[in-house]
């Protein structure tokens, strides 16, 4: 385990594991009011929380796949990163793919939080690489097997 700070308004939840097995900690809405989300409509939903990570630590911000299955709620980016360095408030961009609206309440919970730990890379420029067995294989060139 490894020990985060974490900055957050009195009475706001902090990310937490729902299960044991869990690798992602749900993160809720911190709202003063509902939001309403139209279909194709996105939003930077507040929070309320920031961290302190320890460099050569990532936090990723990934949808709750409940909310993606039942109505259609995404993050507009895919999957959102928060590097080491950042101190602002985490806000959570997300967007309605669903057909109806999507009502967002305080203490909602709308995305998960992963935190990993990654390398930096130095890059070495080469003619070459070494050859693999898939070499070249790209999307699909194993069939459909």
């Amino acid at each position: 385990m490894i020990r985060i700070k974490i900055k957050a308004p009195k009475n706001t939840s902090l990310p937490q594991y729902e299960t044991v097995g869990s690798s992602g900690m749900d993160v809720r809405a911190n709202l003063t009011q509902e939001i309403v989300l139209k279909p194709g409509q996105r939003a930077l939903i507040p929070t309320g929380l920031s961290i302190e990570l320890p460099e050569g630590f990532e936090a990723q911000i990934r949808a709750r796949s409940g909310l993606a299955i039942k109505y259609g709620i995404g993050l507009v980016n895919g999957i959102g990163t928060i590097d080491s360095d950042y101190r602002g408030e985490i806000k959570i961009p997300l967007i309605n793919w669903g057909d109806e609206d999507f009502v967002i309440r305080h203490n909602d919970r709308i995305a998960q939080l992963v935190v990993c730990r990654y390398e930096r890379v130095l890059w070495e420029q080469v003619e070459t690489l070494q050859e693999t067995e898939r070499g070249k294989g790209g999307f699909g060139h194993t069939g459909t097997d």
